[in-house]
């Protein structure tokens, strides 16, 4: 490419962040005769380069969001004033096998979401600057706080602790993490300014200062040089950092002078800021959407900038559970308390999940021109694209359940075992999906039962012979019935006659794995809590089962075959397909309507965009991002656990909430 070409590419990107002559952009300022120090609270007010500085912060997701759309929501957040993007780093999306770490170019499932100097380059292209959340622990309401699952397999590991084995797969990790962010720290010409080590780990059974310890050490001899910081409740006092060495910041939502004035107290003469002020909350299945008051979140939040504080809004933009990576809560001893998180992260934040301003991103910006005093070029907001209702699709076909075993990419014959210690993704395990349990040849006499002891985890659908036999989720009562997490020694009638060399399949799901509190030991699929009972007799390994781990990987999903007509005649789970054909380019974001559907979830040219439990709600619309559709012919397949498929595939222009 030509020099003067170069030059002008230049110049356009600088035109579309908004480049102005009148006032610095924050990179200008800040940077100002050279790059000198980093960020620092040796005053009792943050100085950035030497210069007064307040932080101004919006938590999003790189996971949560298409990177297609990275840019615009970042974008999106500087044009409301705040001049930093908090993000939180996943250790499972990065490591999502023992032996492969991903990082962008690795080739795994999720090597676009994991390309991190992308996303914080971005972040600096649009002028602002970043918090990176390391971990290894994360909690953000996301699948195992962020931990890999394939943690689970070795029974000597303690999580979160001084363990060697924990320990020398975190320091593998943060090796290969740390030689890339090293590069991109604000003193090395890059925006990171501060990196959190661990999170919440007050909150944890073994608030272990030594573990913290090693992790601030092994950050430090990596190369970072920015401040590192902790982050807990005010409450919890300095259990979860390192006086001294380790900035500590608080969590909250209101009682701004109870919170700050705690914190001022444990840390005096340092600046206060609040790592996550709460701009809304998640939802669970059953509950109803979950909304803050605009007028309660406005007036708190300028409590806070006036104290004066530093602010991260928690969260600007939430985004999406993509695929099977919503958390839980509450699910951990038993299950019986098992609370799953929606697809939907859309968390009432001031940017809606797909990425619309509301009421609150306009108080934002009101309060940005009043509290900012540092004036930098900030960018008029971006328009947003309206999203597009497709027509209704008819179903061209389906893939009963036996089928899909036939094509399933592993089959293990095997005693059964929690699908975490199964013998795939060398020796990885399975982390997400469904387990199928199978066990051929049974003669079961008429009126038998299945007993399951124990608290499933965390559903469970049985067939025999194909038929599904168990309740499906037609209705919010079924959850305190035979196949869901709420019961305990769950029991279902198997047949109401004798049924010779009969096939018992049944079929576990994991609907996301705990991430708060005391979480680290918990199992997927039949774990060894659970007994199998066939009336007064154990199922237990003197015949063989098979085991095949459905991981519904997108390469499988592109490949599935032997569809054959709708029919109306299916006995039990199925797949169901159809074609979104667009002929022309308006190709934008869209809803899919799942309200005629009960239970399952949805794949969109093999990417699985989210679950739905239409009975349970809120949730009832999944969101489906334009940059995953394209011109042509594009592949819509739905999981369904019923066997009762709605007709057609239908779509919305925003979300739907049920509010059971």
């Amino acid at each position: 490419m030509a020099l003067n070409t170069r030059i002008l590419l230049g110049l356009l990107s600088l035109l579309t962040i908004g480049f102005s002559a009148d006032l610095p952009t924050l990179y200008e300022y800040y940077t100002e005769g050279g790059i000198k120090s980093g960020l620092s609270v040796d005053q009792p007010y943050f100085t950035l380069n030497g210069k007064n500085i307040s932080i101004y912060s919006g938590s999003m997701h790189y996971f949560r969001i298409p990177p297609e759309l990275w840019q615009d929501r970042l974008r999106k957040l500087r044009a409301a004033g705040l001049n930093t993007v908090e993000t939180s780093i996943a250790w499972n999306i990065h490591h999502p096998n023992i032996n492969d770490l991903e990082f962008g170019d690795g080739g795994t499932e999720l090597e676009a979401w994991a390309n991190l100097t992308g996303f914080i380059r971005l972040a600096q292209q649009e002028d602002l600057f970043v918090i990176v959340r390391l971990g290894p622990y994360i909690s953000a309401d996301w699948e195992f706080g962020g931990l890999p699952s394939w943690l689970l397999s070795v029974e000597t590991m303690e999580i979160r602790q001084y363990n060697a084995y924990f320990l020398s797969n975190v320091g593998k990790y943060f090796g290969e993490m740390l030689s890339i962010l090293s590069k991109l720290q604000f003193t090395n010409g890059g925006p990171i300014i501060m990196f959190q080590v661990e999170h919440e780990l007050a909150y944890s059974p073994y608030p272990n200062a030594e573990y913290l310890q090693i992790l601030y050490e092994l950050i430090q001899y990596l190369d970072i040089v920015e401040l590192l910081s902790s982050c807990d409740g005010a409450s919890s006092g300095q259990n979860g950092t390192l006086p001294g060495l380790l900035f500590q910041t608080i969590e909250f939502g209101s009682e701004i002078a109870l919170n700050f004035g705690k914190l001022e107290e444990m840390q005096p003469n340092k600046p206060v800021m609040a790592m996550e002020f709460y701009s809304g909350w998640a939802d669970h299945w059953t509950e109803q959407h979950r909304t803050r008051d605009l007028i309660d979140f406005r007036d708190n939040y300028e409590q806070a900038l006036a104290w004066p504080g530093s602010v991260n809004l928690y969260m600007f933009h939430g985004g999406t559970n993509w695929g099977f990576m919503n958390g839980a809560n509450n699910g951990v001893g038993d299950n019986s308390n098992f609370q799953p998180i929606t697809t939907s992260y859309d968390f009432d934040a001031p940017l809606t999940e797909a990425g619309d301003y509301t009421p609150k991103y306009d108080a934002i910006r009101e309060l940005m021109k009043k509290y900012n005093t540092i004036e930098t070029f900030t960018p008029d907001p971006p328009e947003v694209k309206g999203r597009r209702v497709y027509s209704s699709l008819d179903l061209n076909g389906q893939l009963r359940f036996e089928n899909i075993l036939r094509q399933a990419p592993d089959k293990i014959e095997d005693c059964f075992q929690s699908m975490e210690n199964l013998p795939i993704n060398e020796n990885s395990g399975q982390s997400y999906g469904y387990t199928v349990y199978r066990r051929e040849g049974l003669n079961i006499p008429a009126n038998s039962a299945l007993t399951i002891t124990g608290h499933v985890r965390d559903t469970v659908m049985v067939l025999v012979n194909g038929v599904l036999i168990s309740n499906a989720l037609t209705s919010s009562d079924r959850l305190d019935t035979f196949g869901y997490w709420r019961i305990e020694n769950g029991i279902v009638l198997l047949t109401t006659e004798d049924l010779n060399n009969a096939t018992l399949d049944l079929i576990f799901e994991n609907w996301g794995r705990v991430g708060f509190g005391n979480f680290y030991k918990q199992f997927k699929g039949l774990t060894d809590s659970n007994r199998l009972f066939l009336n007064y007799e154990e199922l237990g390994c003197r015949t063989n089962w098979t085991i095949y781990p459905l991981e519904f990987k997108r390469s499988w999903n592109q490949n599935l075959s032997d569809w054959e007509a709708v029919d109306g005649s299916v006995t039990g789970p199925a797949l169901y397909k159809a074609t979104l054909t667009i002929y022309d380019d308006d190709i934008t974001d869209t809803y899919i309507d799942m309200q005629e559907w009960v239970k399952g979830f949805v794949i969109v040219n093999g990417i699985v965009v989210g679950r739905y439990a239409t009975a349970l709600g809120p949730q009832q619309a999944l969101y489906l991002p334009g940059p995953w559709l394209h011109k042509g012919d594009n592949e819509i397949i739905v999981f369904e656990h019923s066997p009762w498929p709605a007709s057609q595939i239908k779509f919305t222009k925003d979300p739907i909430y049920n509010n059971p």
